[in-house]
């Protein structure tokens, strides 16, 4: 699967965009802060209805206009679909694919799966257990439909429940309702625990080999799902932890506490891990997430390099170039003289500047 073409309409710093891509490898070329980042997020906006930033809609429009559009061209075995994105400052986004309205994000996950690697993902190991909770998720919307359906579900209750345990602060009476919400949140909260022990034995497969190449064969790497709560005794947990939540007005017991742990031999490398360590971590968990996406999606997706290669090392560059293959992939970089150097095929560039893109070849 590729990205053909992609047309941008008042969207962050554009005013109008119209965009080919190469097959192979296109690059992005240009000083910080000319837009080379916002032609990534739309791409990933379209494939996933989300930024990569956690922006909201209302931040991704041109600060003077009210709407944005994204109009993506995919093909996939000679097929093209159209893809047509709007987004609003003040209502939901609106989605049509080949011009048909769609009702719901999960009939347009899947079609285009996108790979974005920026700096930030470099500290997705040291980082809070949020960023690594947010990688999976993201990754597993784009694969399990029924996964996004249970997330999306689960985050409503969540926030109903938290919601009522404020309000019963005032009105103890409310108290009465809470088990409503919490068989609720322990039917979803377990599909979405029993879905991540999955994607994680599945990345394990995948990520030793790659680390262990990465590392020179010194390091095995493994990462250990570490729930907040087992499925098993979810509901008895969170019945004892009822008189908790309400002091605290807020839910202390689920899958949106759930942590990953990275593990070198018998070194939790989050806390105890050098930064090299670290960033070599980082890099495996992204080459495994394409390796994920042929095994279950059975395609291939988008590569986005946000200004990642600058933070690598020549080794590693080496390593994610030599794994890039026969992936579509675009990559932004703030000169071309800085780590190219005819170590790889580039098909296609761009320069841009302030907002304005010029094709160079």
């Amino acid at each position: 699967m590729i990205i053909k073409s992609i047309e941008l309409a008042d969207y962050r710093n554009y005013d109008f965009l119209t965009m080919e891509f190469d097959k192979g490898t296109n690059i992005l070329y240009g000083d910080n802060a000319q837009g080379k980042t916002n032609i990534l997020e739309a791409i990933y906006v379209a494939a996933t209805t989300k930024s990569h930033k956690g922006s909201k809609d209302k931040e991704i429009v041109n600060f003077d206009k009210e709407e944005a559009h994204i109009r993506t061209y995919i093909e996939k075995e000679g097929i093209e679909t159209k893809v047509d994105m709007h987004l609003r400052k003040n209502k939901s986004k609106g989605i049509a694919i080949d011009g048909q309205k769609i009702k719901k994000a999960a009939d347009l996950l899947g079609l285009c799966n996108v790979v974005f690697f920026s700096p930030e993902d470099l500290g997705i190991i040291k980082n809070g257990p949020a960023e690594r909770r947010r990688f999976v998720d993201m990754e597993l919307c784009q694969l399990d439909s029924f996964y996004l359906y249970n997330l999306n579900n689960y985050n409503k209750i969540v926030n109903q429940r938290n919601k009522l345990l404020k309000d019963m602060y005032m009105n103890s009476d409310l108290k009465e309702t809470l088990n409503i919400w919490d068989m609720q949140l322990v039917s979803f909260g377990s599909k979405i625990i029993e879905r991540r022990k999955l994607f994680i034995d599945q990345l394990n497969e995948i990520i030793f080999d790659i680390h262990k190449k990465l590392s020179g064969g010194k390091e095995e790497l493994k990462i250990n799902y570490e729930p907040d709560v087992e499925i098993e005794n979810f509901e008895k947990v969170l019945r004892q932890s009822q008189e908790r939540d309400i002091k605290a007005k807020i839910t202390t017991v689920g899958p949106h506490r759930d942590d990953f742990c990275f593990m070198i031999g018998d070194v939790d490398i989050r806390k105890f891990g050098s930064q090299g360590q670290q960033r070599t971590a980082a890099l495996s968990l992204k080459l495994a997430e394409i390796e994920i996406v042929k095994r279950i999606a059975k395609d291939t997706p988008v590569l986005l390099l946000d200004d990642v290669l600058s933070e690598l090392d020549s080794n590693r560059q080496n390593y994610l170039l030599d794994s890039i293959g026969d992936i579509q992939t675009i990559i932004t970089c703030t000169g071309l003289e800085d780590f190219v150097n005819d170590r790889f095929q580039i098909n296609k560039v761009y320069k841009v500047s302030e907002g304005t893109v010029t094709c160079m070849s």
